[in-house]
């Protein structure tokens, strides 16, 4: 049977309004492998993540095919479906076979994952000793939102720290955006806990709501400054 993601429905409008990473955080990150020829981006979305301008070439996988449709065009980028059937051994061999990966990110997606299992995938596929696993987050309710809201404190996370955070303390950071109240209401819209209870029957964002959040606001078209909160995790698979 087939899983189906809560973004299915609304991946136009997750293009659309969705906030991108800072460059330089992917930057930072790559600067970590010596070794730039292959890197995994796990649960990408519509590949924003992909680190296209650092890696000779980039496998964007996802579990929603009408996410992966609205993929950013990028020549080094291979978007690729990943239905959550497929054995760990089926996706080290779509990722080029063990100790192929000089970077593997998780941007916005870890408590989506099976854990262990993504992990174990991350220790066959990564390029020993220079495979690199990079996770990092904007705060949204989802399925494990428990990490979440615990600031990814309790999140597992099994890797040698590179000096970006280690299992317990994660590095936090901040992604500011200018954006009216109409335009953070249509990020919020996009958010797997509207789109799931949408699917439910239930409209979280009512008419009363709105009116709430523009009053507070000041008004549906003033422009403020939105700042996301974001963790960041990074290390390299043990010796």
């Amino acid at each position: 049977m087939t899983m189906h993601s809560p973004y299915d429905m609304v991946t136009k409008s997750y293009v659309a309004v969705r906030p991108q990473y800072p460059d330089q955080w992917f930057s930072k990150l790559s600067a970590l492998t010596s070794c730039h020829a292959l890197a995994w981006d796990a649960g990408t979305g519509n590949g924003q993540a992909a680190v296209a301008e650092h890696y000779e070439r980039v496998i964007a996988t996802d579990i929603s095919e009408p996410m992966l449709k609205q993929g950013i065009p990028r020549p080094r980028v291979q978007y690729l479906h990943t239905p959550s059937s497929l054995s760990e051994d089926e996706v080290v061999a779509m990722l080029r076979g063990e100790n192929s990966v000089d970077l593997i990110t998780v941007a916005t997606a870890i408590h989506w994952f099976d854990i262990p299992k993504l992990y174990s995938i991350a220790k066959w596929s990564s390029a020993s000793p220079e495979g690199r696993l990079r996770e990092f987050y904007r705060l949204y309710s989802k399925p494990g939102v428990q990490y979440a809201f615990e600031e990814y404190r309790n999140l597992p996370f099994a890797f040698e720290s590179v000096g970006l955070g280690c299992e317990g303390q994660p590095v936090e950071l901040e992604m500011p955006r200018e954006m009216s109240c109409e335009t953070f209401l249509r990020v919020q819209s996009t958010s797997s806990a509207v789109a799931t209870a949408k699917q439910n029957g239930v409209y979280l964002l009512t008419d009363d709501v709105v009116k709430e959040f523009k009053t507070a606001w000041g008004g549906s078209e003033l422009v403020r400054t939105v700042k996301f909160k974001v963790f960041m995790l990074a290390g390299s698979v043990k010796a």
